[in-house]
């Protein structure tokens, strides 16, 4: 009885209480979600890019 009661509860939250984005909303969303996404993987590129090339200099004098 306590597991019907759950999704009864669960139904009830889902479908009244909770608040939906827009579809407006979700992409605008999607899209700083995408950007932020690219911004920090070229920030790791150039560091990567930059610890590679510092590490290449260490080991020529080595």
């Amino acid at each position: 009885m306590k597991l019907i009661n759950y999704f009864k509860e669960s139904y009830t939250e889902l479908v009244e209480k909770t608040s939906w984005p827009t579809r407006k909303e979700l992409t605008n969303s999607a899209v700083v979600v995408l950007i932020a996404s690219l911004l920090i993987a070229l920030v790791v590129w150039v560091m990567d890019l930059g610890f590679e090339n510092i590490m290449s200099l260490i080991y020529k004098y080595i």
